[in-house]
Formats: structure tokens, C-alpha cells, sequence
């Protein structure tokens, strides 16, 4: 069994964000706290993995094996499930042996790690990659990097429903629309999926723009049985992923102060960083109403300090 127990439902807070860049354009915030529904299952991780578990479990599978990097948030996510829940976990990682926070924790939480340099990670989309893994591990599940995917976007159609409750306590009728950091876009599908052109959900781009999110975005359409799902993506890599700067660490101090909400470099304080530079820029009409994703990550800051 790789499924929680029917009584853990995570759910995340929707609260009010108050700056004075959105003051200044009469704009109203409102932040799903998705880095609150665990210390460790964190984030828009869990709604990743969710139907990923439900399938493996349908299959009698053992546990899951998947891949990431040496601070890959989706590996310490289904380490840290593996680890609650009682199920086995294999990670296969990007690039040579090393010790990261993140690392100590997948070994702490008992993932079993195999390192596969930086060519054997790049083959992860070639059709037999998965075929001399499933042969070794024959028990376990695989799911793609991130927990991508139909099944994974499938997750994420749950958010939706998890603010609609929450909307009178702000003094809200409604929204306008989601702002939301992306790196593979299973998330941003999973909203674009549930909303059905209902509101527009805007996408701040935390990789570069040759990295495929659309095409990603439009293959879980298809797969999901609505083909054309076309995303709106803005750029906010600033540069490349991983990439920082002062300005961006300065945003983020700054944020932090003045809300008390923790953000990390990779996603959220780019995303956020990036719809403040839009606002500035006009890009909304005044009285607009959004709703922003925090996507948790925040485990992965300590490769920052």
C-alpha cells in the first residue's frame, strides 16, 4: 500500500498579500500557502506525486523510482512520502556523487541513490531508458522527473476547489486569474485543466524558454482529452535556471520583511519578482484580482545559504 491514510488531506491557507507595489496599481494578492500543508511533503510536490501513488498502488508495486538533482525538491518530497508511508524509494540522480542538504536527507529518509553523471541524465527522455531500471527494480513504479505528466497534472486539478472555500474570508467574489512559477508546466496544466478557460492562469517561466513548457503544457492536453491547451508563459528565469542576482536576492529580502513569508530564488521569488516587474509595467487593469502559487521548495534554500 503507497497510499496515506484517508484522514491526510493537505490543505493549504489562502492569505492576503499586502505590498506597496501592488497598493500602488490597486491590485489584490492572495497566496496559496502550499509550502504549509507538510515540513517535508512540501509544496505543489505532493499533488505531483498523488495519482502517480494511486497508479503504482493499482499496479501492487513496491515503491517508486524516479530522478532529479543533488536539491531536487520532487526527490526529497517522495523520499520523505516513501519514508511516512511505508513505501520503498529509488532516486536516480543528475551528475557524479556529492553531499547536499538535500542528499543527506534523501539517505536520512531511505532513498536508495544511483548517480548518473551528467550524459546517462540527459538520455532520461530516450525510449529505453526506463528498460535496464524496471529490469533491476521490477517491483517499483517509475514516474518521470518532477512527477511530471498527465498523471501529475491530474494532482494538481485540486487546487482549484482548494481556494474557492477560502475566497469570502479575504472578502472576495472571485478572482481574476493564477500567477504561478514553472519548470516543467505540470502544474500550470493541472489549473489550466480545471479551469477550462474559466480564469487565465499565467505562467512565470523559472527555466529558459528552450526548455519545452508549452509543448509539455499541450502533451498533458492531449493525453487528458483536450488537445490546444495553449499557456500563457512569461519569462522569469533571469538568465538560466539556478541563475541569481542581487537584484533578485534583494526582492526577496525585501519581501520576506515586509510578509513574513519565506520564498526561494529557484521559483517563488522569481515568479513573484516577475509579476511585480508586469504590474509595474501595466500589465493588469486596476482592481484585478489574483491568486499566486507558492510552490514550497523552500528545503531547497540551504544550498543557497
Amino acid at each position: 500500500m503507497l497510499l496515506p491514510p484517508s484522514d491526510w488531506q493537505p490543505q493549504a491557507p489562502l492569505e492576503p498579500l499586502h505590498l506597496d507595489w501592488l497598493s500602488a496599481a490597486s491590485l489584490e494578492l492572495a497566496i496559496l500557502r502550499l509550502d504549509l500543508i507538510d515540513p517535508f511533503i512540501s509544496g505543489n510536490k505532493w499533488f505531483k506525486l498523488i495519482e502517480h501513488l494511486r497508479a503504482a498502488d493499482r499496479a501492487g508495486a513496491a515503491g517508486i523510482i524516479s530522478l532529479g538533482g543533488a536539491h531536487s525538491n520532487h526527490l526529497h518530497a517522495l523520499a520523505a512520502a516513501g519514508q511516512r508511508f511505508g513505501f520503498r524509494t529509488v532516486g536516480l540522480l543528475r551528475g557524479h556523487a556529492q553531499q547536499t542538504p538535500t542528499v543527506n536527507d534523501l539517505q536520512a529518509f531511505g532513498m536508495q541513490l544511483h548517480w548518473l553523471g551528467y550524459g546517462g541524465y540527459r538520455a532520461r527522455h530516450e525510449a529505453g531508458f526506463w528498460t535496464p531500471w524496471q529490469a533491476q527494480y521490477p517491483e517499483l513504479w517509475p514516474v518521470p522527473e518532477g512527477g511530471g505528466g498527465w498523471p501529475g497534472a491530474k494532482g494538481c486539478l485540486s487546487l482549484k476547489a482548494m481556494v474557492g472555500p477560502q475566497l469570502s474570508r479575504l472578502g472576495w467574489s472571485g478572482y481574476d486569474g493564477w500567477w504561478l512559477a514553472c519548470g516543467t508546466g505540470t502544474t500550470l496544466a493541472g489549473l489550466m485543466l480545471a479551469e477550462a478557460g474559466e480564469h487565465p492562469v499565467y505562467g512565470a517561466l523559472a527555466v529558459p524558454g528552450d526548455h519545452g513548457v508549452a509543448q509539455q503544457v499541450e502533451a498533458i492536453g492531449q493525453e487528458a482529452g483536450s488537445p490546444g491547451l495553449r499557456c500563457e508563459l512569461f519569462d522569469a528565469s533571469r538568465g538560466g535556471f539556478g541563475k541569481v542576482d542581487p537584484l533578485l536576492l534583494d526582492f526577496i529580502a525585501r519581501t520576506e520583511h515586509a510578509t513574513g513569508i519565506p520564498l526561494e530564488p529557484l521559483y517563488t521569488g522569481k515568479a513573484l519578482l516577475a509579476l511585480r516587474q508586469h504590474v509595474e509595467a501595466g500589465r493588469f487593469e486596476r482592481g484585478t484580482r489574483l491568486i499566486f502559487i507558492h510552490t514550497g521548495g523552500l528545503q531547497g534554500r540551504r544550498g543557497f545559504q
